[in-house]
């Protein structure tokens, strides 16, 4: 079975169909009447899009291809697979056609700027001694943190006290991609 309903020519209505064979044109069978025919194959168009990948302090142009209806909307993951570079998972952070946009198909985007997310920097302070010390790691985009959660970092041995989420507001639980900062009290 097909997923999209096809206007069958004996009908004369839109009903479901079985492949019979692809090609450039797809042979299918109406499952109504019994009847076979020929059906045109819609070619997809791919656009080449302009991704600018940042990853902490550093950013890189990446170029991909990408269907030209496909929608993408500001906070969408993306998966940024450029012949000439390496795969990168992102999440878009901006959209740009002729202004900034939230969303759009990408056959009208010039640029699409975005985040890694694979491997994130994730800044943390530790409190210690009346003190608090500034850290910095790369941890996976995907690695959990937890609040009460005990840590070791840099010779810090601490407790995850409180976590800032990226955008706004706290968590108790949160992917390192989401996180902002982490706060720790030394153990």
């Amino acid at each position: 079975m097909l997923d999209d309903q096809i206007f069958c020519p004996t009908c004369g209505a839109d009903t479901e169909h079985a492949l019979i064979k692809s090609g450039q044109e797809n042979l299918v069978r109406c499952v109504e009447c019994e009847t076979v025919h020929s059906v045109q194959v819609e070619r997809e168009r791919l656009v080449n899009l302009k991704v600018i990948v940042s990853n902490d302090e550093r950013s890189e142009p990446y170029f991909i291809k990408i269907p030209a209806k496909e929608v993408l909307r500001v906070g969408d993951e993306l998966l940024v697979d450029d012949p000439a570079k390496d795969v990168v998972m992102t999440e878009i952070a901006s959209l740009e056609t002729d202004r900034r946009v939230s969303s759009a198909p990408a056959e009208t985007i010039k640029t699409v700027w975005a985040r890694a997310t694979d491997e994130v920097p994730l800044r943390i302070s530790v409190y210690r001694n009346g003190k608090t010390h500034p850290l910095k790691i790369s941890v996976a985009g995907d690695e959990v943190f937890e609040v009460g959660e005990a840590r070791k970092v840099d010779g810090f041995k601490f407790v995850i006290v409180k976590m800032k989420l990226r955008g706004e507001g706290f968590a108790e639980v949160a992917e390192a991609k989401d996180i902002q900062r982490v706060w720790g009290r030394e153990l």
